[in-house]
């Protein structure tokens, strides 16, 4: 009977480890927002599929992924770190994990450093130029963060971080670098650079008080609402330009189109005067723009260009 109940308890006690183990991971996806994957991942499939003009081999796929997930974690855990003081503060982020005490710090660095390894270890799996270039690449990851407290121009820094994922996806195949990828990292960089800048107005007056920096705080909601429609306008350019260059079919300037009338439709969903449905716009449309790009870019490799 003892003998019974000690390996009910025993069994008890495990479950309740592994209760834990499960909150305790989904506790790290929020913190950095795991489902935001879906805004870089697919466009560093992009770059790799035009490298191979197809779809390259499940190994190298694997392997992107892993790179992709590894330094974004890294980036986004960096980001929860240093700005931790400030989500305190901050009604709106005051609920994040480290905020809030779910998290702690000492844990947020030990996933920094196991996402770090399988960033480079899978960088390493890849072709010689992505283990060459990847601590340069994690380096500007990293960098973003502390951008914030010297520039308003962080939105470019956040933009160049995401919008690097074209080029890297074209390099983990080909192994050199060419003008199409280079063409679409531009386009990444100022659609999620403009977006951001939209985004950073919900704080406006917590970044003026903090001495943060940010083009909205700079120059006020108004101008910064204009600074993003050009950034965007620029961002459908570099679109284009990559599909010429590339010799991609009407498929892919198909889904440019439609991602150019997603962008105005942005500015229909959030005004100046209303940024109430922010995060519709965030993440609906980004998705869908992320989406889109990536099945007519690779519909229109697969049934030829």
């Amino acid at each position: 009977m003892h003998d019974r109940n000690r390996a009910d308890g025993a069994g008890a006690q495990q479950q309740k480890q592994e209760m834990n183990m499960f909150q305790k991971i989904k506790i790290f996806l929020d913190m950095i927002k795991f489902e935001h994957t879906i805004f870089a991942l697919p466009f560093a499939y992009v770059g790799a599929f035009l490298a191979e003009r197809g779809i390259p081999d499940g190994r190298t796929c694997l392997f992107i992924l892993l790179a992709m997930v590894g330094g974004r974690t890294v980036a986004m855990g960096v980001n929860r770190i240093v700005d931790l003081k400030f989500d305190r503060k901050n009604p709106r982020t005051a609920d994040r994990p480290l905020a809030k005490g779910t998290l702690k710090a000492a844990e947020a660095w030990l996933m920094v450093l196991a996402s770090a390894a399988l960033y480079f270890y899978a960088c390493w799996n890849l072709t010689p130029l992505a283990l060459k270039l990847s601590p340069f690449i994690l380096a500007i990851l990293v960098f973003y963060s502390y951008t914030k407290r010297f520039t308003p121009l962080c939105h470019l820094f956040l933009g160049l971080g995401i919008g690097i994922t074209p080029t890297a996806g074209w390099i983990a195949v080909e192994n050199s670098l060419s003008l199409p990828p280079l063409l679409l990292s531009v386009g990444v960089m100022f659609w999620i650079a403009g977006f951001d800048i939209l985004y950073a107005c919900q704080d406006v007056e917590f970044d003026r008080k903090e001495g943060l920096h940010s083009i909205p705080a700079s120059v006020g909601v108004e101008k910064a609402f204009r600074i993003s429609s050009i950034f965007h306008f620029i961002a459908f350019t570099a679109f284009v330009a990559a599909g010429i260059t590339a010799g991609l079919s009407w498929i892919y300037f198909f889904g440019t189109a439609v991602t150019f009338i997603l962008l105005i439709l942005q500015r229909r969903v959030i005004t100046p005067q209303d940024l109430s449905k922010m995060n519709i716009a965030f993440f609906r449309l980004n998705a869908a723009i992320s989406i889109i790009l990536f099945s007519t870019t690779t519909a229109a490799i697969l049934l030829g260009s």
